[in-house]
Formats: C-alpha cells, structure tokens, sequence
C-alpha cells in the first residue's frame, strides 16, 4: 500500500506520499466538512487573518519600542500584509508561499522598518513547507532571508535607510539564526511524526485488508466444503431414485429421504457460515463440526453407494477447536472426491493419534472414474490450505494399486502468527 516516490522527490528527500497528493496533515487541513478530501478546499482564511492581525499590531507596539527604526508607513503596512497573504495559498503552493513571505520580510527589514513579528509569516510558511515535503526549498528560503539579513545589517546598512543607522550587533544575528534553526527542526519533527503515522494507517489497512482476505478464503472453503460434499450426495441419490422410480418405488423413496436429509444439512451449515458474516463479532450458535461427526460421514457416503472402513490408532486425545474442524473437513472433501471422482465402492479412514499431531489417511482402491483422479481444483487446495493453515502437510496422490491415497498431517498446537 505504500505509495511510490518518484526520482524527484527521492532526489530532494521528500516524503514517500510526494507525487500521489498532499501529504497527511495537508490532508487532514484540506477535508471538507463530511471528511472527504475537496481539490477545491477551502483556502486558510481564519489562521492567516489572525496571523495578519498579530503581525500588524505586534509591529506597532514594536514600532514605538524601537525609536532609531523608520516609522512604519504605507509601505510597510503592505509589505507586512504581502507577506501574510501570500500565506493563503501555502496549502497548495507551499514553494510560492514560504518564498513570498521571505521576498517580502526581506524587503521589510531592507528598509529599516522596525523589528517585531514580522518574522511568523516566514515561520509559518517553512513549517507548511516542511510538512509538505519541500524541505530544501523551505531551507532556501529561510537561508535567503538571513543571509539577505545579514547583508543588510553590515554592508548595505550605510545606503539604506534609516540614515545614521549603524550596523547591527552581531549577538542579533547569532539569535536570529538560533530563531530559523529552532523553526526548522519543529517542522521537520512534525513532518518525521506524519511520515510514522502514515506509515502507521498504511500498516493498520495492510493488516485489516490481510484479516479480511483471510476471513473470505476460509468462508470460501467452508461454503466449499459444505456444498460439494452435500451437492455429490444428493446427485447419487438424484441419479438412483430416478432409476428406480418405476422398478423399486421403495427404494427410490430412501434415496429421496436422503436427498431431503443432505439438503437440510447442508442448508444448516451455509446458514451458521452467513450468520458468522452477518454478525462477525458474536459467537456461533452451534459448534463446528469435528471428528466425533465421523460416523455420520460414513452414513452418508454409504447412503451414496461407498462403503467406508474406519480405523483409529493411538490414543484418543482431546483436539483443539482448529484441528478438529480441519481434520473433519479434510476427511468430508476426501471422501467426497471419492464419490465423484472413483469407480471404488469402497474407502479406508485412517485416524492417527500420535505424540503432538493427528495423521489421517483416506485411501481408495480406484480406479477413477475420470481423469481428476482424487478431485482436482479447489477441493484439493483447499484441503491445503486448511492444513497449512494449522502448520500441517498434505500428500495426495495416486497409489500403485489404482487407487487414490491422501495423508494429512496435522499438528495439535497452533503454530504462532507472522508479524509483519
């Protein structure tokens, strides 16, 4: 989500957001009243009339301090008021703002109008500056403004006015460029804190859009799960009571007791997976299903036509939430694959307690009835996903006999998330 800096920018040390719109807290000045970003922002109109009234009565009350000065005039009321408006437009063109401020202070001071605030306006043009990224230009400006400073206060002071007027001490000049080193570094701390802090909001949507990824892929593989597992059933089942419709109407009645039992079943589970998006913060009403559902499985998969053997080894240990749900999904989608993709009439569920980890084992004897032997696309991946999820492995492949083999391993504590 970072934005790219482009070579100019990386040439003049600005900020990573330079190039792609104004910075955060330009941003944040410019938003209309309903928060959305305006092109056409207002422009600062309540900060700069209120600087302009403190400069213009700052430099009054400093005007009567400071008698050896020229008095302020016509003149220096425009001056002062130039480099107060130019301000106006520092949200949009913070270069032109910072350099007509300084142009105009310069100017000021060049003709011995007397010293006061007539200094804010360039500060508040080289922090915006700053802010907004134009960090050498805000220095040029500031740099100008003292050199120019200084030329005027011991050289050019003997052909300006006012006349008679000495040259300055040079204690004001070190407290001057104290006053622009001081102005800088601010706005270069509050430009280094709106760089963290975008970093930060880059961070936070960069994690909320990876939760939100991660939430759909897992709806995606319970939705699934759920769906082929139930659709393959009620499709063999469509298929036998169709065929025995005329010959065996009672058979054709269980087959049709089938289909009604898988299509509530199944519309049970889509049901719990849309209400946890509905309500993602409360909890499910039901819980998830695990291994001890495993006979029911089986009663499905026999009322499809396979037959399933089950074997468990090892001892029976309690399984946390995670696993049991993947070890149950990945023996539903196997012996779905089963179902939809073997000739086999029969299957083999190996479930393995050993120290740390649950192996499971679905095995049949083929040979497929299709050239997606074992099933093919999500069913597969998703039965990876699953165990990968979890800090497991999945092996699943063909077996010498014709048939379809697929090992799970699972781990039964949950492996830490990665930081990013």
């Amino acid at each position: 989500m970072d934005e790219q800096q482009s070579p100019r920018d990386a040439g003049r040390g600005g900020p990573p957001w330079r190039g792609a719109g104004p910075p955060p807290l330009v941003r944040r000045w410019a938003r209309g009243p309903d928060g959305e970003e305006r092109r056409t922002a207002r422009l600062p109109w309540a900060s700069t009339t209120a600087l302009t009234v403190v400069v213009l009565a700052g430099s009054h009350f400093a005007g009567h301090a400071q008698t050896g000065r020229a008095p302020l005039d016509a003149f220096a009321h425009g001056l002062l008021f130039a480099a107060c408006a130019v301000l106006l437009i520092r949200l949009r063109h913070p270069v032109v703002a910072v350099f007509g401020a300084s142009a105009a202070v310069m100017v000021y001071l060049g003709a011995g109008y007397p010293y006061g605030p007539v200094f804010l306006p360039v500060a508040v043009g080289c922090f915006t500056a700053v802010v907004a990224g134009c960090r050498r230009q805000a220095w040029a400006a500031v740099a100008m403004l003292w050199l120019g400073h200084l030329l005027v206060a011991h050289w050019l002071y003997r052909w300006l006015p006012p006349a008679g007027d000495s040259a300055a001490p040079w204690g004001q000049e070190v407290g001057i460029a104290a006053w622009a080193v001081a102005v800088v570094a601010v706005a270069e701390l509050v430009r280094v804190r709106q760089e963290q802090w975008a970093r930060e909001r880059a961070g936070r949507a960069a994690a909320a859009k990876r939760r939100a990824d991660e939430e759909r892929l897992r709806i995606a593989r319970e939705l699934h799960d759920v769906l082929a597992h139930s659709i393959s059933v009620i499709n063999v089942q469509a298929g036998v009571g169709l065929a025995l419709l005329d010959s065996d109407p009672e058979q054709a009645r269980t087959a049709l007791t089938t289909i009604k039992s898988a299509s509530k079943e199944a519309l049970g589970e889509v049901r719990q997976v849309l209400e946890t998006l509905r309500a993602p913060g409360e909890a499910p009403r039901s819980p998830a299903p695990g291994l001890d559902r495993l006979p029911e499985l089986v009663e499905q998969a026999a009322s499809a036509g396979l037959t399933v053997a089950t074997t468990t080894t090892g001892r029976r240990t309690a399984l946390p939430p995670g696993a049991d749900l993947a070890a149950f999904r990945i023996v539903q989608e196997a012996l779905t694959n089963v179902v939809r993709h073997s000739a086999a009439r029969t299957a083999r569920v190996a479930v393995g307690y050993e120290p740390g980890a649950l192996v499971l084992r679905i095995e049949d004897d083929g040979p497929p009835s299709s050239g997606a032997a074992g099933g093919s696309g999500n069913g597969l991946i998703g039965m990876r996903e699953r165990a990968a999820a979890l800090g497991g492995t999945i092996d699943a492949g063909p077996v010498p006999s014709g048939g379809f083999r697929v090992t799970a391993r699972l781990p039964l504590t949950v492996p830490p998330k990665e930081t990013s």
